[in-house]
């Protein structure tokens, strides 16, 4: 009987991870308990004038529970933020508004909005469900001397997503992502995204994001700092009455 001999090309072709394997190991990384930062938000718009925005923002459940609250400017503080995600049902977003004393809930028909005037949408502020999006791999690429495996991820139409698809880079070392590129419903370039990831314990923890969005030349860079982990934040925090209590 012949043994059949695969060279080492081809025994790489065919054992070689699929997208949607790269992305479920992206998912089912480690990721800390809870977070809670200080952000700084700087948007510049295609005149290059900047306004910066402070908040405090606190996490748990790989962010899918989020508070913020706006601190600066003057014009925007007690401003606040909260998203719960939730796996069964379409996600809660609420927005309060001490100007006019009311909470804003957002729909997922609005998910496509800019938070607070970014170059972030509210969709991209939000986690992925892997069951309701198609992965495929792409070359692996090497970016600012990171070895990066490329996905296209194409949103299915349960996604109820405002993109055709995204470019996603990630990191080999560490599976966090280092650049995206994402496409609006004509297939066209909408948005250029950077990350930049630092190590605390056993997570690759986010300190910078910059955003441009390329049709409206305008963008948004996040930063941030004071960060800890794993801190015992309550689950109670995530609260609707809490979006009125600044930290």
């Amino acid at each position: 009987m012949k043994k059949l001999i695969l060279s080492p090309i081809l025994s790489g072709l065919l054992f070689a991870q699929t997208g949607y394997e790269i992305a479920k190991m992206v998912d089912e990384k480690p990721t800390p308990e809870d977070m809670s930062n200080k952000t700084n938000m700087i948007l510049t718009n295609s005149k290059g004038k900047s306004r910066t925005n402070t908040m405090a923002s606190k996490s748990m459940d790989g962010n899918k529970k989020q508070i913020i609250w706006f601190l600066e400017p003057k014009d925007d503080k007690g401003v606040a933020f909260l998203k719960i995600e939730h796996d069964d049902k379409d996600d809660e977003m609420r927005m309060w508004l001490p100007a006019f004393k009311k909470v804003r809930r957002i729909s997922a028909k609005k998910k496509g909005d800019s938070f607070m005037g970014s170059d972030l949408s509210y969709e991209d502020m939000s986690n992925r469900d892997m069951s309701e999006n198609e992965y495929m791999r792409l070359d692996d690429e090497t970016v600012n001397e990171i070895a990066c495996y490329v996905l296209e991820i194409t949103p299915k139409k349960e996604a109820k997503s405002t993109y055709a698809k995204h470019v996603s880079w990630i990191a080999k070392d560490g599976l966090y992502g280092v650049q995206e590129k994402s496409y609006d419903k004509r297939e066209e370039l909408k948005k250029r995204k950077e990350f930049t990831f630092q190590k605390m314990k056993n997570y690759y923890v986010i300190e910078r994001v910059f955003v441009e969005d390329v049709q409206k030349q305008h963008t948004t860079e996040v930063t941030f700092s004071d960060i800890q982990v794993d801190s015992g934040i309550d689950e109670n925090l995530f609260q609707e009455k809490n979006l009125k209590r600044l930290p």
